[in-house]
């Protein structure tokens, strides 16, 4: 019997309570699901990409006790396709929030299926109290001195206060 592996990408620039929606959610549909944390420096990310995985890898530590696929934590810099090929996946994850993230991860879908048309997109669509949920969102609010915990886990919390600290003390 063939594995089915599936790849959930992204910057995990923080992991929001969104992306632990969809990792949730998907685990129960493959036998192995690997996080993989784009370097993504055109992003100019917040945090490192370590500091991404470690957050990740905490995170997801109370899912790896429970039912579900076997997950693991990965970074990459090359194209999807390739990585994807390369963990022996068939599947990538993408979550949708709103109907305005439907264009953009449909024309990815489309290019990553012309790129290599074995491996198949699966799209989940965020939970009702999870769209509005972006990391670029938590971060502005963070930023600005406000409080994010119910967006994220209180590990990723106390990473964002600590990024923070100075807009906090100024406000």
């Amino acid at each position: 019997m063939n594995r089915r592996i599936g790849v959930y990408p992204g910057t995990f620039d923080p992991i929001t309570n969104g992306h632990m929606d969809i990792i949730s959610r998907a685990r129960h549909l493959l036998d192995e699901l690997v996080i993989a944390i784009a370097a993504n420096d055109g992003k100019n990310p917040m945090f490192s990409l370590a500091e991404r995985a470690t957050m990740v890898e905490t995170d997801l530590a109370p899912l790896r006790s429970g039912d579900g696929a076997e997950i693991r934590v990965a970074s990459f810099g090359s194209l999807l396709v390739n990585f994807v090929a390369e963990q022996g996946a068939q599947v990538i994850v993408r979550g949708l929030r709103a109907v305005s993230d439907f264009e953009y991860e449909f024309q990815m879908a489309a290019m990553n299926a012309r790129l290599d048309d074995d491996i198949e997109t699966v799209f989940l669509m965020a939970s009702e109290n999870h769209q509005f949920i972006s990391s670029r969102f938590v971060k502005e609010i963070a930023r600005l001195g406000g409080e994010v915990s119910t967006f994220v886990s209180p590990a990723v919390n106390e990473q964002m206060r600590a990024r923070f600290a100075w807009s906090v003390a100024g406000r």
